[in-house]
């Protein structure tokens, strides 16, 4: 076989050099002049979202096909880590399906970016977003934030932890349901903050209390809200600000919780480029921003009532996220010394357990 027949495999389309390729998109149409140029141009949008329960997004696709009626949301749930290695199989065989990308994996879009992938696009309410939380020329920024809170049934337990040591109370004993940190990032760097601060013999302590460990975020959640389940208390989850009875929920004061804002793109070469400006604008406005339960990605949507803005609190720090991630030879080998003390994740993918 000669060279030329070897050389028809995958051949990228992106340029990853400097790009030199002028400003981005600056939109001034309003949301409903978008939607109509998303409903002209098939009225369909495809997205990849971060998460480990198929249905953590049925919400949003409620939300925006409400809002924007005859316009699809074709949305994917799979785990981070694994969408976007295919991503990159579409990027390299120049088969882009998906629109738009929204993910925990916050390190792959400055890659992405390099190699020419992302639209350079600036929605409406670009500028209200945190300047730490966007990328200068619009090729990323984030849409929600995300955080773990301390999370615990109260129907369960009398007295939730208030903080990391609580953790480690006799009470505790064999309640704790707990997430692999060494399969979930956003897990393993709440664990490295920890140790950080408590030192190892916590871990130490904390494995005396024979935790259950579990797959995917959503799982801790599950099992805690289950009455004929003996685990009762994690912090390796989140539920919003406001938690669902019987659960509670509480944040650390000494210790530092993990808090960071989901970051989204829309592929240069995505099939439907008006129906994800759609989606963004949509995920950016005020009446999407407020209605999320959580802190805001916009400086200018205050923090719900009985809380803080997150830039006034010092026991989390948003963007301390992104820097973890993007140092990848550290988070592996964090990673493979939990696995070395914990095991290898056991149990079958989080999107296929019955839990």
């Amino acid at each position: 076989m000669g060279q030329t027949s070897i050389a028809t495999g995958i051949v990228s389309a992106y340029d990853p050099t400097f790009g030199f390729n002028g400003g981005p998109q600056i939109e001034n149409r309003t949301i409903d002049e978008i939607y109509e140029a998303a409903l002209a141009e098939g009225g369909i949008v495809t997205v990849w979202h971060g998460g480990d329960e198929t249905n953590q997004q049925d919400g949003l696709k409620q939300a925006f096909e409400a809002r924007f009626p005859n316009i699809t949301l074709n949305i994917t749930v799979d785990v981070s880590k694994y969408h976007d290695g295919n991503i990159d199989r579409q990027l390299a065989t120049g088969g882009v399906y998906v629109d738009s990308v929204i993910l925990q994996t916050l390190h792959d879009y400055p890659r992405w970016d390099e190699e020419g992938a992302l639209l350079h696009y600036l929605p409406l309410n670009f500028y209200d977003l945190e300047p730490s939380f966007r990328d200068l020329r619009g090729a990323w920024y984030g849409v929600l934030v995300f955080g773990w809170s301390f999370i615990w049934n109260q129907d369960k337990v009398s007295e939730g932890p208030k903080e990391f040591d609580d953790f480690l109370k006799p009470e505790f004993k064999d309640k704790l349901v707990l997430t692999y940190p060494n399969d979930d990032d956003a897990v393993l760097y709440a664990f490295d903050l920890i140790l950080q601060q408590y030192g190892y013999e916590w871990f130490e302590k904390l494995l005396e209390q024979n935790p259950r460990w579990v797959r995917g975020t959503g799982t801790p959640v599950t099992l805690i809200s289950q009455s004929n389940s003996t685990s009762s208390v994690t912090f390796t989850a989140g539920v919003g600000l406001t938690a669902p009875e019987p659960l509670a929920i509480s944040f650390p004061t000494q210790g530092q919780f993990v808090t960071w804002p989901q970051r989204a793109a829309i592929l240069k070469d995505a099939p439907h480029p008006e129906g994800a400006k759609l989606l963004h604008n949509f995920l950016l406005s005020e009446e999407h921003q407020s209605s999320l339960g959580s802190w805001s990605v916009r400086k200018d949507i205050p923090a719900p009532a009985g809380y803080a803005e997150l830039a006034d609190i010092p026991s989390t720090n948003p963007d301390g996220f992104e820097s973890f991630m993007a140092d990848r030879a550290r988070a592996e080998r964090l990673r493979l010394f939990f696995e070395d003390k914990i095991g290898t994740a056991q149990g079958l993918s989080p999107l296929k357990d019955e839990l």
